[in-house]
């Protein structure tokens, strides 16, 4: 809030309706200044960041409230989708006065001003049945297998790891990196999808599963064929009907800001029979890519020759992906897909991500559409480009980093208020519906494992002390318990409760490819059971409560270890209260609704005079609903 009590955008006495707005929609701002001040004219200055348009609209002054000035305007926002960004100028009657923006107020002449950011967008539909679901990711090659692949005639040098239970290959004597694989296969997973459905998931989100020489697969070789290591296009789709049957949905993970130099399309080694764009000129593939001097100087990701950049612009490609009739957005959705996320979308262009939208809208108007994006999704800039992501033609919602971010932060001393200040920034600026839509995590294949994170006392100087690391016993205590403590933040938050695949089993590892172990089925121990009893119990409350599924949010408390809000929806609440700091904390937290129970352990606590009191030991939460 900027100067206490004159403007605060997230409250309703100040600004109308909370957050982002759909274009048209009326829009009311109050500011209420001290009379004592002098202001006899306030205007709010509106500069829409991609037409460069400036709009001033005067507030009035309608009316003293104690020793404030209130001044009231109502006007509509625009009728086209844009990010606005506006600040208040005040003046008195001798032309004297100042300008208010975030931080407070500001002389005429000062710089740099830090304005509100007003988010305008199109109404659209977005598929309500991601974010309301759990999420569980899977790296398609270390969940389960069925039997150890034959690689005779795959893409690729492969290495297959004979014992499951190995550890990645980190440092190879040829440096070939990537290409050790343990076979993790679509029937393995079919074999585990009773687990997944008792771990409450309700969309399963594969990391890239076409055809490709490295174990990762985000050097795609063929869009149209799933890698053979992993099974056939009808084991996807029998995957796909089976998960249907149980109530879940597949996402796949789309990577078409490059493609692998081994692909058909580039063909770099000769391995299909048809000629690629390194081959000949004459390939069809051709000019999908850009050459400076053919064939060996081209624009590729981030440098790496190995993954060779394609043009979203050429229109051959654009069909390939997008618009032909059997192309590949299409095929994979009849085949029983339910939405795509899309790799590095920042180095997509908002184009090429508004057409993928559209047609999936045409072939499967249920499709969710998510996005990589690291940062605040509704006002990135990359490749000094403000990007569209959030005004309604192109992602329903992104990976929510912040998130992750926020939640480290406040478990590994932070200050709730901090994690509120965070998450309250990105539910202003999102469109409700994209909010709700994230896909919230504690971790990916792109990031440490939560249980290191959390666990260990310090992350180890070199890469090979990271390849050995282990967790002591004492570590791993203190990382079991806030592991724990963030499954229910993540659970009781809106959007998409996301597990990375065997984080659920207390899976250690720092970055690729340590964070990206197999699973060791059949070797369980108590301290994994326990761990897994909790996400299976926090999952069954998400499929069970419409409020954590859909609930609006409302912050009760938030200040140094002590994290409480709510979620309401159809008269059913569920409150998160939680300690994430080593001593008991004494408070008490308004509330409604009367006597609460811990819908984890059935404790009850008694509501006094409006409100509950908890005496918190440390590292201790609750999730209360009603008794």
């Amino acid at each position: 809030m900027s100067e206490p009590f004159v403007f605060d955008s997230r409250c309703t006495e100040c600004k109308e309706p909370y957050g982002a707005v759909s274009c048209g929609q009326n829009i009311i701002l109050k500011c209420r200044p001290l009379e004592a001040e002098g202001f006899t004219r306030c205007i709010v200055v509106l500069k829409d960041d991609f037409t460069g348009e400036v709009l001033e609209i005067e507030l009035q002054p309608v009316a003293k409230d104690g020793e404030r000035v209130r001044f009231y305007a109502s006007f509509p926002a625009p009728d086209q989708s844009a990010l606005v960004f506006y600040y208040f100028q005040f003046r008195r009657e001798d032309g004297s006065g100042c300008k208010l923006d975030r931080t407070g107020y500001r002389r005429d002449d000062e710089k740099n001003l830090d304005p509100w950011q007003l988010t305008v967008y199109e109404k659209s539909h977005t598929p309500f049945w991601f974010g309301a679901g759990v999420t569980y990711q899977i790296f398609p090659d270390r969940f389960c297998r069925d039997k150890i692949p034959d690689v005779k005639g795959m893409i690729g040098n492969r290495l297959v790891h004979e014992d499951w239970n190995e550890a990645p290959v980190s440092n190879p004597p040829d440096g070939i990196w990537n290409r050790d694989f343990f076979g993790g296969s679509l029937k393995g997973v079919l074999s585990k999808l009773d687990y997944l459905f008792d771990l409450g998931v309700s969309t399963i989100y594969f990391n890239p599963m076409f055809e490709s020489g490295s174990n990762h697969r985000y050097d795609t070789a063929d869009y149209m064929k799933l890698d053979p290591m992993l099974g056939t296009e009808e084991d996807f789709r029998e995957l796909c009907r089976e998960a249907n049957r149980r109530g879940m949905r597949v996402i796949l993970d789309g990577v078409f800001s490059h493609t692998g130099s081994r692909s058909r399309y580039f063909n770099a080694d000769g391995f299909y029979p048809e000629l690629g764009a390194a081959q000949s000129k004459e390939s069809k593939y051709y000019s999908w890519y850009d050459f400076q001097e053919w064939p060996n100087k081209y624009t590729s990701w981030w440098g790496v020759p190995t993954l060779p950049d394609v043009k979203e612009e050429n229109q051959d490609y654009q069909n390939y992906i997008i618009w032909g009739q059997d192309s590949v957005i299409r095929h994979w959705l009849r085949a029983g897909a339910s939405g795509w996320r899309l790799d590095v979308a920042d180095e997509l262009p908002d184009f090429f991500i508004e057409h993928i939208r559209t047609v999936m809208h045409e072939t499967a108007s249920y499709a969710i559409l998510i996005g990589e994006v690291w940062e605040d999704a509704s006002n990135k800039i990359s490749y000094s480009k403000r990007r569209k992501y959030f005004l309604g033609r192109e992602l329903h919602g992104v990976m929510n980093y912040p998130f992750r971010s926020a939640v480290l932060d406040y478990l590994r001393g932070g200050d709730g208020d901090a994690f509120r200040e965070t998450l309250e920034t990105l539910r202003e600026n999102y469109p409700a519906a994209s909010f709700d839509s994230a896909m919230n995590f504690l971790g990916t294949h792109d990031t440490p494992r939560i249980l290191t994170v959390l666990g260990a006392e310090k992350c180890p100087d070199s890469r090979k002390e990271r390849e050995i690391f282990k967790l002591s016993p004492e570590e791993k205590k203190r990382g079991l318990i806030l592991v724990k403590l963030a499954a229910m933040i993540l659970f009781a938050f809106p959007g998409s409760p996301t597990i990375y695949y065997g984080d659920e089993y207390g899976l250690e590892g720092w970055e690729d490819p340590f964070n990206r172990r197999t699973i060791p089925w059949g070797r369980e121990t108590p301290e994994s059971e326990d761990l897994k009893a909790r996400f299976t119990a926090l999952g069954k409350l998400r499929r069970e409560r419409i409020s954590l599924q859909r609930g609006d949010l409302r912050w009760l408390y938030t200040s140094g270890p002590i994290l409480a809000f709510s979620r309401w929806k159809n008269a059913e609440y569920t409150a998160l209260v939680m300690n994430a700091g080593p001593d008991t904390r004494d408070i008490w937290i308004q509330t409604s609704t009367g006597d609460s129970r811990d819908l984890l352990t059935g404790e009850i606590f008694h509501s006094e005079n409006g409100a509950i009191h908890f005496n918190i030991p440390p590292y201790t939460g609750y999730l209360l609903g009603p008794v």
